[in-house]
C-alpha cells in the first residue's frame, strides 16, 4: 500500500521540480547565448564594416562603459547624478595630459585615470550623502557646469580652449590590423572588461547592499548597511567607469577639448540610460548605441534641427518603452518564450 502512495505522489512531487529545473536552465542559457552572440558579432564587425562605421561602434562602446558606472549609481542604487559628463571629461584629460606631457605608454593611462576619477567621485560623495533626489542632481549639475570654465582657464596643463592633440595608438605589427580596427577592439576589450567587473559587484554582498539602498534606505540602515560607506563607494565606482570610458575616447578621437564635455553631455548620458534601461543589464550598451547612432540618424533626415528629432524620439522611445529598450526586449522575449512553451504543451 505504501509502494502505491509513493507511484501516486510521484508525478506530482517530480514534474514541478522538474519544471523549476527547466527554467532555472532556461535562465541561465538565454542570458549566456545573447551575450556569446553579441561578443562573436562584435568581434565580426570591425572586419565587414567600413572604418566610419566602426569608429561609431568604437564610439559606441566607450559610452556603454560611461553609462556602466551611471548605471550602478542611478539604476542599481537609486542615486541621481546630473555630473557624470564631468567624470568622463577628467578621465579623458588625464589621458591626454598623461600621454602628451608625461610620455606615458597609452595602456598606463587607464588605471591613471580610474586612480585620479574613483579619487574625485569618493571625495564628492562624501558630502553628497546629505542629499537626496532633486538636490542631488543639483549638486551634480553643478559640478559639469563648472568644470569647463575651469579646463579653459588652466591652459597650460589643459591647452585652454584649444584644447590638446594627441597621436593615436597604432597597431602592432603583428596583429594586421588597421588603426580604425585596432582602436576598435581596445573599446571592446574595455567594455568586456568594465562589464565582467560590475557583474561581479552586482552578484557579491555590495551588490545586494545596493539594491537594498536603492528600494529602500531605512530598512537597509535596520538590516545593518552603511549608507555612508555604499553610498559613497558607489559614487566612486561610477566615476571610475566614467573616468576609463573619457581615457579610451582619448585614444579614439586623438582630441580633447572643454566643448566636448558641455553640460549636455551630462544630460544625455542620464537620457540615453533611460532609454536603454534603468537597473537593466543591457541598458548601457542599447543606450551607448542610442547616443552614437541616434543624432547621427537625425543629421540624416533634418541636418537644420536634429536635435528637435533627437528629443522626438527620445519621448516616442519613452511612451512606447517606459521601462527601456532593454525592458521592452525583455518583454518581447518573455512573450515568445510562452508562446513556444504553449506549443509545445498543445503538441504533447
Amino acid at each position: 500500500m505504501s509502494e502505491l502512495n509513493i507511484a501516486a505522489s510521484t508525478p506530482t512531487s517530480v514534474v514541478p521540480q522538474a519544471k523549476t529545473i527547466t527554467d532555472r536552465l532556461s535562465a541561465v542559457r538565454w542570458p549566456l547565448v545573447a551575450t556569446t552572440v553579441v561578443l562573436v558579432a562584435a568581434c565580426l564587425a570591425p572586419f565587414q564594416l567600413v572604418p566610419f562605421h566602426t569608429f561609431q561602434l568604437a564610439m559606441a562602446m566607450i559610452y556603454a562603459v560611461t553609462l556602466l558606472g551611471l548605471n550602478l549609481l542611478v539604476g542599481h542604487t537609486g542615486q541621481i547624478s546630473l555630473g557624470h559628463g564631468a567624470f568622463f571629461a577628467v578621465g579623458a584629460y588625464t589621458s591626454a595630459i598623461a600621454i602628451s606631457d608625461w610620455n606615458l605608454p597609452y595602456f598606463a593611462t587607464v588605471p591613471l585615470a580610474a586612480l585620479v576619477t574613483f579619487a574625485l567621485g569618493y571625495a564628492l560623495g562624501v558630502p553628497a550623502l546629505r542629499l537626496r533626489g532633486l538636490y542631488l542632481a543639483l549638486v551634480t549639475l553643478s559640478i559639469a557646469i563648472f568644470l569647463v570654465p575651469v579646463l579653459k582657464r588652466f591652459d597650460g596643463l589643459t591647452g585652454g580652449s584649444m584644447g590638446l592633440t594627441v597621436a593615436k595608438p597604432q597597431p602592432p605589427a603583428w596583429t594586421g590590423l588597421a588603426e580604425d580596427q585596432w582602436l576598435y577592439f581596445l573599446a571592446l576589450l574595455t567594455a568586456v572588461l568594465s562589464f565582467a567587473l560590475v557583474a561581479g559587484i552586482l552578484r557579491s554582498r555590495v551588490g545586494r547592499a545596493l539594491h537594498a539602498v536603492r528600494d529602500n534606505e531605512t530598512a537597509a540602515e535596520v538590516l545593518g548597511v552603511n549608507l555612508a560607506h555604499y553610498k559613497t563607494l558607489v559614487f566612486a565606482w561610477s566615476a571610475l567607469l566614467a573616468g576609463v570610458g573619457g581615457c579610451v575616447y582619448t585614444w579614439v578621437i586623438a582630441y580633447v577639448s572643454p566643448d566636448s564635455f558641455a553640460v549636455t553631455l551630462s544630460i544625455t548620458l542620464l537620457a540615453a540610460l533611460v532609454v536603454g534601461g534603468l537597473g537593466t543589464a543591457w541598458g548601457p550598451v542599447l543606450g551607448g548605441l542610442f547616443v552614437v547612432f541616434v543624432p547621427s540618424f537625425a543629421q540624416d533626415v533634418n541636418k537644420a534641427a536634429p536635435g528637435v528629432i533627437f528629443g522626438l524620439l527620445i519621448i516616442a522611445v519613452m511612451y512606447l518603452a517606459p521601462k527601456g529598450l532593454a525592458g521592452l526586449a525583455a518583454q518581447w522575449s518573455q512573450w515568445l518564450g510562452q508562446r513556444v512553451r504553449k506549443g509545445k504543451t498543445h503538441a504533447h
